[in-house]
């Protein structure tokens, strides 16, 4: 992540020709891009610099020299050849010196050293984006000082001695360290010193480096908005915990998400994507909007039945076996992790291949699960609220919704008709809602997808156009993330990469998690042992259901 935040940073201060793919922490700062851009050290071929004065200037932006192991963000020399990889490339870039003259700059590949190419210039940004010009470093190391000072008379004043403590060996070691390598662990947390800003002031965000003139599109912007929203509060409530408790100086809180109203402030133009826009996006659109029902594939949206909820388990396995039978898959929606669980362990006794889908199962976990729907490995996914935005899964054929009259969020129009939506990627896509009752949310839903369906099916007609399949690649992002070395990763990290699928599995990794919590325990590493032990609990949890259910 480390790597690809560099990569959209240096690609907007030297190219104009930028799309960046980013989540709401866009909205956190991320260092001041002016000093990021002259900082940065431009090389061109015939230029005079001595090599030595290059060594420090790669120093001073935090690169580290390692001529053993070449990793991101270091450099090795060999005599008049430096070679350096850059924190946001897989290439290597060489510089051949020939005496104080630059000769040539080739990218090369870092593990072979053959040469991919010749350039004539070449930019290095920075290894970190919280970089500063001595002078600055230094008043800024002044600034960190007096309000150290101010602080730890507050706290003392106060009785608050333990706090006092604490923040005085954490913020004096920090101090140390960026006086003698300009650089320490959370030096974020001091931005608004290292930048210069005026207390409260709003940071340098990733929307900073962009130009003035650049375009902003939100999707699904009925979530995204409220979320944009909910970020600073969020924030603020944890950091003032920590002020409180002597872990950060007060000026910690000023490394920040920005407010919505900031936010507004540095986009300009905008495009709201959602199918189901919300109250801000329609009155900022000043009520038109541009809309997009037809597929390029001709697929319509799902045909949608309501039926009564006694002997709803039955009919559901009803349908179940008949989806199966043609090698589609199932999704199901509950109200509650409970239920979920439940619906889980019946469907497993007779017989049914299937799995659940809620919060408590881990970010990665969730990934392979739905990896494992598409290839067949289990027919049903039984979930709440993750079966909603962003779910392209061709296969699935058949929604249920349990309990579709019962009235509230998980049950509203925006989530009935996101939920309905998972359907619509196959050609033969049905919704089933178990209701005894049409609520004034399920009648909406019924409606606006009945409207788009006549007109997708009108449009299909007077064009000839038969609705194909969506056929999209099976890809499985673990591969991607286990296999990417993590050059930045500390060594006291234990990395999971392979998901235990068997109960004896499961054991061998709590073991050997509980073997290294101790380890991090004895070096004093508390923070590793807390993660661990998180680890180690809910694998425990993991294995007493997978012995439950009789796996």
């Amino acid at each position: 992540m480390e790597r690809l935040r560099h990569r959209a940073t240096s690609s907007l201060l030297s190219r104009r020709d930028v799309v960046v793919v980013s989540s709401v922490s866009c909205i956190y700062g991320l260092g001041n891009p002016q000093t990021y851009l002259d900082r940065s050290v431009l090389l061109n071929t015939g230029d005079e610099i001595d090599r030595d004065h290059f060594l420090r200037l790669l120093v001073d932006i935090q690169y580290e020299r390692n001529d053993i192991g070449f990793t991101r963000g270091a450099f090795r020399v060999k005599g008049d050849t430096i070679d350096i990889i850059p924190a946001y490339e897989e290439t290597a870039v060489r510089v051949e010196f020939f005496g104080d003259e630059i000769d040539a700059l080739y990218h090369i590949n870092p593990l072979t050293g053959d040469i991919i190419s010749q350039a004539d210039t070449i930019r290095i940004f920075p290894a970190t984006h919280y970089v500063a010009t001595p002078e600055r470093m230094h008043r800024a190391t002044c600034d960190i000082k007096a309000e150290l000072a101010d602080r730890l008379k507050d706290l003392e004043n106060r009785g608050k001695l333990l706090e006092a403590q604490r923040l005085r060996m954490r913020t004096e070691y920090d101090l140390e360290m960026i006086e003698q390598v300009g650089f320490c662990s959370g030096i974020e947390n001091y931005s608004r010193h290292l930048d210069g800003r005026s207390a409260g002031s709003a940071p340098a965000t990733l929307l900073d480096y962009f130009p003035d003139d650049f375009l902003t599109i939100i999707d699904e912007s009925h979530v995204t908005v409220p979320q944009i929203g909910a970020m600073f509060e969020g924030d603020m409530s944890r950091k003032r915990n920590l002020v409180e408790f002597g872990f950060r100086l007060p000026s910690a809180l000023d490394n920040r998400p920005l407010t919505w109203e900031e936010f507004e402030e540095r986009v300009g133009q905008t495009v709201y994507m959602s199918a189901t826009p919300g109250r801000y996006e329609l009155t900022a659109a000043g009520g038109e909007y541009v809309e997009q029902v037809i597929r390029p594939t001709g697929l319509v949206d799902p045909k949608i039945t309501v039926k009564p909820t006694t002997g709803q388990i039955d009919d559901l396995i009803g349908e179940i076996r008949t989806r199966t039978a043609k090698n589609e898959r199932v999704l199901v929606t509950t109200l509650t992790k409970k239920m979920a669980e439940d619906l889980t362990d019946y469907l497993l006794d007779t017989g049914i291949k299937v799995r659940y889908l809620h919060s408590d199962v881990d970010t990665l976990q969730r990934v392979e699960l739905l990896r494992q729907l598409r290839l067949g490995e289990y027919d049903v996914l039984v979930g709440i609220n993750l079966l909603r935005e962003g779910l392209d899964l061709p296969e699935v054929s058949l929604v249920a919704i349990l309990d579709a009259d019962k009235e509230g969020f998980l049950r509203s129009t925006t989530s009935l008709i996101q939920t309905i939506g998972r359907a619509a990627r196959n050609v033969s896509g049905e919704v089933i809602m178990y209701a005894d009752k049409i609520t004034d949310s399920m009648q909406y839903a019924i409606d606006e997808t009945e409207r788009r369906r006549k007109k997708q099916i009108a449009y299909n007609t007077e064009h000839g156009i038969d609705p194909q399949p969506l056929r999209k690649k099976i890809a499985d992002i673990l591969d991607q993330l286990t296999d990417t070395p993590h050059e930045d990763t500390p060594d006291d990290l234990v990395a999971i990469t392979h998901q235990p699928n068997s109960t004896t599995e499961i054991q061998q990794l709590i073991t050997t998690l509980t073997t290294h919590m101790g380890d991090a325990a004895r070096d004093l590493n508390f923070e590793l042992a807390a993660r661990l032990r998180d680890e180690i609990a809910d694998l425990k949890k993991q294995l007493r259901g997978m012995k439950d259910a009789g796996l």
